[in-house]
């Protein structure tokens, strides 16, 4: 790639709950970002009424961690309501961040294509691959 060639446009945003985890990926990747990286807007500590609306108006997709989004409507609802397509880390148990990348890692291809997918959705990641839980 020469120096010439435009960074691709942002396209993933990892949340706050897995912070460490977009620091190892935007290592690697620089199509994305996290609360406080130099070119996101968003800072550490802003609630989600307050990011949420700029991650819908960007058009990138969430990984975030939650192991009972299923079961918290009200957040589903946020997600939904600003459009956003997010892929929520749902195991169970205290996985370590390696755990975490880990399993990113392994189902990355198919978060890939899933991302192409109209939104606004919500996937749940775990060991067992990926599953649609919005809406």
């Amino acid at each position: 790639m020469s120096g010439s060639e435009a960074e691709p446009s942002l396209r993933w945003f990892v949340d706050e709950s897995m912070i460490a985890i977009g620091k190892a990926l935007a290592a690697v990747r620089n199509d994305l970002v996290y609360p406080g990286h130099r070119a996101c807007p968003i800072e550490r500590g802003m609630a989600d009424e307050e990011w949420l609306p700029i991650i819908g108006a960007n058009g990138w997709t969430v990984l975030m961690r939650d192991k009972r989004i299923r079961y918290r409507k009200p957040e589903r609802d946020r997600l939904m309501a600003h459009g956003v397509k997010a892929f929520c880390l749902t195991a169970s148990g205290n996985q370590s961040r390696w755990d975490m990348l880990q399993l990113l890692v392994r189902h990355w291809d198919r978060i890939e294509d899933a991302a192409q997918l109209p939104g606004p959705f919500i996937y749940g990641v775990s060991s067992g691959g990926l599953r649609k839980l919005a809406p």
